[in-house]
């Protein structure tokens, strides 16, 4: 069967589903294969739990024609995904980068659905396989796609960006992301530039912010760009779009063309977030009020910048994941937010692979220098480090301490990598 024979089906069934728990009636099933699973051995129950047609790249024991025999199921999935979004004729905006992908990508589909109806990437969906499922929850009435994009190593962000087809695009910023996949910074600076080197290739609009050297240099050669800077006072030249806060904390609060606009985020990498939003939705046409609408609708959400009250306890939640830069950049965030009693429980930053070491001590030396008392570490990495600082190997052993301390009156810091579960001591704060 090929593609366009296969897109015809899909039209029919829009619905994908690769995973049988979450199967619904008349949908494509696509039985994908990974280290610890096998779609095909569920293909037979998918078809018997309702989907339309199964698509497989293993013969099963009864073959009839609701079994769709291809040769790679994902290849397929990301061949389906890439015919399907060359028949919409709408912008596409990639956005790429080390820190704060999520974070712009809601906060422009905040602004952007004040005029238009957007699709943006659900969830974490932005790898070789959570991409092409987004593109396929594109429907004819869609008008603009805003695509978050998440590689661990060189050549996954040019791979994307063959599947999705960008028409424009965001590099967010350059960090220790994934350190031990890309060998190096200079290998994460290469990778976020594969996006611009699609547009340069595709003749497409890249948003660049001003204020990073590294991003206007990886930049210079596209004859598309547009350039948002955080600048005093604010200046409006041709393309470019410059602003300068009027306040970080405890919330940003700045002015654009003569309208106040207030954000629940904190920060100067979150102003970053909020200008690229600003920039896009002004290309877009968008006028001020919408504008200021979309930004100010934001709240943060999904372990991201959360401020959570509990009884005598305030807590900053930033625990979606973590990485050198963006722990960083969080921890000098945190110290210049108001609040009492402040109290850093910091998780391990994983995938740093050979930097491992180095990262965490340089975490611990970057607090030593702040001068901060109450850090509390958790994690193996950061239990090797040099300091005085309190170590828990495990997250629940933090959890117990909390439990056993009773603390009250604080307000507390916590952040880590995904698979540290940060959040759960949430439950056990007072």
């Amino acid at each position: 069967m090929t593609i366009q024979e296969l897109y015809q089906l899909y039209l029919q069934h829009p619905n994908i589903c690769t995973d049988t728990r979450k199967l619904s009636a008349g949908c494509l099933f696509f039985a994908l294969k990974g280290d610890n699973f096998n779609g095909n051995l569920f293909a037979q129950k998918a078809i018997e739990a309702g989907a339309a047609f199964a698509v497989i790249d293993e013969v099963q024991t009864e073959m009839n024609s609701q079994f769709i025999l291809v040769q790679n199921v994902l290849e397929t999935l990301q061949q389906l995904a890439t015919f399907h979004r060359e028949q919409l004729n709408i912008p596409v905006i990639a956005i790429v980068g080390s820190n704060g992908k999520t974070s712009t990508k809601e906060l422009l589909a905040a602004v952007l659905q004040q005029k238009y109806k957007v699709l943006s990437t659900p969830g974490n969906l932005n790898n070789h396989i959570g991409l092409p499922l987004t593109l396929l929850q594109l429907q004819i009435d869609h008008e603009i796609a805003v695509i978050e994009m998440g590689a661990n190593h060189e050549k996954e962000n040019e791979f994307l960006c063959e599947i999705a087809k960008p028409s424009c695009g965001i590099v967010t910023n350059n960090g220790k992301d994934h350190l031990e996949g890309f060998g190096s910074i200079e290998g994460v600076i290469r990778s976020n530039a594969e996006l611009y080197k699609y547009l340069e290739k595709t003749n497409g609009l890249a948003f660049v912010n001003g204020n990073d050297g590294i991003l206007l240099k990886e930049s210079e050669t596209l004859n598309n760009r547009i350039i948002y800077q955080q600048q005093l006072p604010e200046k409006i030249e041709a393309n470019h779009l410059s602003i300068y806060p009027k306040q970080l904390q405890p919330n940003i609060l700045f002015t654009y063309q003569d309208c106040e606009i207030s954000s629940s985020l904190s920060g100067d990498y979150n102003f970053d977030n909020i200008l690229a939003a600003l920039s896009i939705g002004r290309h877009y046409q968008l006028d001020t009020l919408q504008i200021k609408q979309g930004i100010e609708s934001y709240k943060p959400k999904n372990l991201r910048s959360e401020w959570i009250q509990k009884q005598d306890n305030a807590i900053f939640l930033d625990a979606y994941n973590a990485n050198p830069s963006s722990m960083e950049l969080s921890i000098k965030n945190f110290m210049a937010m108001p609040g009492e009693n402040k109290i850093l429980f910091l998780g391990d930053m994983f995938e740093l692979g050979k930097y491992e070491a180095e990262e965490h001590q340089h975490i611990v030396n970057f607090c030593l220098n702040l001068g901060l008392e109450k850090v509390i570490l958790v994690g193996k990495a950061f239990a090797k480090t040099e300091c005085d600082y309190l170590k828990f190997n495990e997250t629940m052993d933090a959890a117990s301490y909390i439990k056993n301390s009773q603390l009250t009156g604080h307000t507390f810091f916590l952040k880590g990598s995904r698979g540290m579960k940060m959040e759960s001591l949430v439950d056990v704060i007072s």
